[in-house]
């Protein structure tokens, strides 16, 4: 197994509960300290930045060293930057998506081979903002959305193969990414002119509460990595898994209001 982005979160709520499944998990970590923290018996860490050409290569030459198939790969490496889309400068549009989409992909490339021999499975990581783009999250989401044709395309290119692809959306999640993105949209919310703060007063304050909600409401990491076990372990997989009633509700909606009536809805529940 592979899972990326496995220093906290559902990354190591998933390399964690894939190793009680019995899994040997290569997991890949951004430093040495977080690597110290999930070793364990079948839990063997690897520094990697899925933007770093050369360290994605090592991964490769890794699994390929290793006479064990390659069963899985879990892609859930990510970042949020959020801002409103008129603030949002372009180099943050790029580092959203060179990590969100960009570096996924290049993960997928390497390891495709290896799958391929074995007839492993993909797990893309997604999330209810690749289905509904709330207000403020417009990087974030447009990464996810791609994401999500990305997975349509590989699960029709590969599946002929014995490839299978699969996609976990969950809704809120108590996690560290969602910290890290309140300090990113607070540095950019810093930078915003006099009259784009005023503007999106109203916007900062709603993404501050919901953001906050999600800390105090969300599911633990642990509920996703339940659902990402499923997908590895079931003999017919489904394209997709929806982990929270948010997630399962707001996926729905999108196919049975008109977009006027899911904006006042997202609003409404932003408070906006």
């Amino acid at each position: 197994m592979v899972v990326t982005g496995a220093s906290t979160g559902i990354g190591r709520a998933t390399a964690q509960r894939l190793a009680t499944d019995g899994f040997h998990v290569v997991a890949g970590v951004r430093t040495e300290a977080a690597a110290a923290e999930v070793k364990a018996g079948r839990i063997e860490p690897v520094l990697l930045d899925i933007t770093d050409e050369s360290q994605v290569t090592a991964l490769a030459d890794r699994v390929r060293a290793d006479r064990r198939p390659l069963r899985a790969v879990v892609n859930n490496a990510g970042i949020a930057v959020n801002a409103p889309i008129e603030a949002l400068p372009p180099a943050e549009w790029r580092r959203q998506f060179e990590v969100s989409v960009f570096g996924q992909v290049a993960v997928i490339q390497a390891l495709m081979p290896a799958l391929l021999r074995s007839k492993g499975r993909i797990v893309n990581i997604g999330s209810t903002g690749g289905k509904v783009a709330m207000p403020g999250f417009g990087a974030y989401s447009g990464a996810k959305f791609a994401m999500e044709a990305v997975s349509d395309s590989l699960r029709r290119e590969v599946e002929p193969f014995g490839v299978t692809v699969a996609v976990i959306i969950p809704g809120a999640v108590r996690t560290k990414l969602t910290e890290r993105g309140n300090a990113t949209a607070e540095r950019l919310i810093a930078g915003m002119t006099p009259e784009q703060r005023t503007r999106y007063a109203g916007l900062t304050k709603a993404f501050r509460t919901t953001t906050e909600s999600w800390g105090t409401n969300g599911l633990d990491a642990s509920v996703v990595a339940d659902a990402v076990s499923k997908a590895i372990r079931e003999r017919r997989p489904r394209t997709r898994y929806t982990v929270g009633r948010d997630a399962a509700v707001m996926t729905r909606l999108t196919h049975l209001v008109s977009d006027r009536l899911l904006d006042r809805m997202v609003r409404r529940t932003m408070g906006l």
